[in-house]
């Protein structure tokens, strides 16, 4: 197997992304994450840009990482200034990291007018620059900014650039599709070409997604010979984001068997990418290949029955291979084969006639506004209820809902909860900043006393859809409700009219999933 070297950029590209920050502790966290994946190369960001790049810098330096190399990102020497007294090659070796990314202008419009230098010039910027790093013994990547568009405009130019950094000691000369508007057969012939003429140097690959290419580019890239590839987690980037590492890895090692990393280390995928998007207080993108919720979610009743009978006629890879799991998607266009799925999930006995009779409550609850694709615990507790297996942890009597808001403005919220557990009587109040979230408070005040554990649940997501609106105030709504406590996440669903009641419904599925759970525990 040949190997592939994998440098991430999201601490800079991925960064350089609409709504993406990274605090200094976000980026050490980075750091540590992409070191335990097991990537060749951690590029830090761009040095000297601000203090806080720099004090990176000095903190990452003794993490003491077992797999990773981090770099520091630069661009050439400014023209007219040597290299010893150039602040960004200055900022570079301040960082004192192995190695060092200079970006470089390969394409002549670039050049003459926005460097505004002559073309000569800017080869011995290249040359000059990355012999001053190598000088100091970094190890040193050459990034050929907008290789692909100077090379269709002016081949033999763009060829020169890579010889002055080639012949100056660059390690890798890395191609930049850096407006992302290149495509495959491009990208496989313009690096076929280069790969050709620098035989002895090791090619590298850099895109955007502009065209909603940069995965695929990245591969053809590879066909046509480059060993070194860049990318960020998630595909976080500038406009449209970076070629996907999340979808490059396995496309290289389970695809095209490529050595990027071990099959321990591909397990984690799935797991560093959520991390990545926690970090970065950014929504999953579920549909994301390899890695999203949804990229092994089944809801079609014909591809259920299939997949139930042979894995590989609707999935090209297995979903433990990147640490991800199947999913079978309960709704009106289940049929029984989905719930059979389900049930042989849970364990529990394969009967048809009780999948039929689960499907029928699913598609009468759906018609209601019920929705449980996103409600697994909800549609466990469903189950039950047909089974006659069910047994309720407590009974409501009643609960009352208050919201007055007095005259200086401020809002006050309070719910009263009556429940019935065993032959206790229950009646507390509980406060909140709106009716959900008092009745939230009431219901937990009222029962965590007698299930301690109830304390460790905590809601992360509250979602509101309004079912047909069409009857305007007097709406249907739909509540989705994600729950988890310390070892699980689940949701749950509510309906009705009335959006106090359809939250209380999701909120009662959520503790009585809990406590189920924990029972069978």
């Amino acid at each position: 197997m040949e190997k592939i070297r994998l440098y991430d950029s999201t601490l800079r590209d991925g960064m350089q992304a609409e709504g993406v920050t990274f605090s200094l502790e976000d980026k050490i966290a980075i750091v540590r994450c992409l070191d335990e994946l097991g990537l060749e190369y951690i590029e830090g960001g761009y040095a000297g840009s601000n203090p806080k790049e720099m004090q990176f810098f000095r903190e990452v330096a003794s993490l003491g990482l077992k797999n990773s190399k981090i770099a520091a990102f630069g661009s050439t020497r400014r023209a007219n200034t040597p290299v010893a007294d150039d602040v960004s090659l200055n900022s570079i070796l301040a960082c004192k990291t192995p190695a060092a990314t200079l970006v470089g202008k390969t394409w002549d419009m670039h050049v003459e007018h926005v460097l505004g230098c002559s073309l000569e010039e800017n080869l011995k910027i290249c040359s000059e620059s990355v012999r001053h790093m190598r000088k100091h013994g970094l190890e040193t990547f050459f990034d050929a900014e907008h290789f692909y568009d100077a090379y269709k405009e002016n081949p033999e130019y763009a060829m020169k650039v890579l010889a002055a950094a080639a012949e100056a000691g660059a390690e890798a000369l890395v191609l930049c599709d850096t407006n992302g508007g290149s495509l495959p057969h491009e990208i496989r012939e313009i690096t076929g070409a280069v790969c050709r003429q620098f035989g002895s140097v090791t090619i590298g690959i850099h895109t955007h997604n502009d065209t909603d290419c940069a995965t695929a580019n990245t591969l053809a890239a590879v066909r046509a010979g480059a060993r070194h590839v860049q990318g960020t987690i998630n595909g976080l980037g500038e406009r449209c984001g970076n070629a996907n590492l999340c979808a490059v890895i396995p496309d290289l090692a389970l695809k095209m068997g490529f050595d990027v990393l071990s099959a321990d280390k591909l397990r984690t995928l799935t797991e560093v990418s959520r991390y990545i998007f926690e970090v970065g207080n950014l929504t999953p993108a579920a549909n994301m290949p390899y890695v999203g919720e949804s990229a092994f979610a089944h809801k079609g009743g014909l591809h259920v029955d299939a997949l139930r009978k042979i894995k590989r006629s609707y999935e090209h890879v297995a979903p433990e291979l990147v640490g991800n799991e199947r999913r079978f998607l309960i709704s009106e266009l289940s049929g029984k084969s989905t719930v059979l799925a389900e049930l042989e999930k849970a364990q529990i006995a394969q009967d048809k006639s009780l999948a039929k009779k689960i499907l029928s409550r699913v598609q009468e609850l759906e018609s209601e506004g019920y929705q449980f694709e996103t409600a697994d615990a909800s549609f466990d507790l469903l189950v039950k209820k047909v089974m006659g297996t069910y047994k309720p942890f407590f009974e409501l009597v009643k609960y009352h809902v208050t919201v007055e808001k007095r005259r200086t403005g401020e809002m006050v919220t309070e719910a009263t909860v009556k429940l019935r557990v065993g032959d206790r009587t229950e009646h507390v109040v509980g406060e909140g900043d709106g009716p959900v979230n008092a009745l939230d408070a009431a219901l937990r005040k009222s029962l965590e006393g007698i299930y301690p554990s109830l304390k460790d649940v905590h809601l992360i997501d509250y979602k509101v859809r309004v079912v047909n609106a069409k009857a305007g105030t007097a709406a249907r709504v739909r509540v989705i409700i994600e729950s988890r406590d310390k070892n699980s996440i689940w949701g749950t669903v509510g309906a009705s009219e009335n959006i106090i009641e359809a939250s209380w419904q999701a909120l009662v599925d959520s503790v009585e999933y809990k406590l189920q759970k924990d029972t069978q525990q």
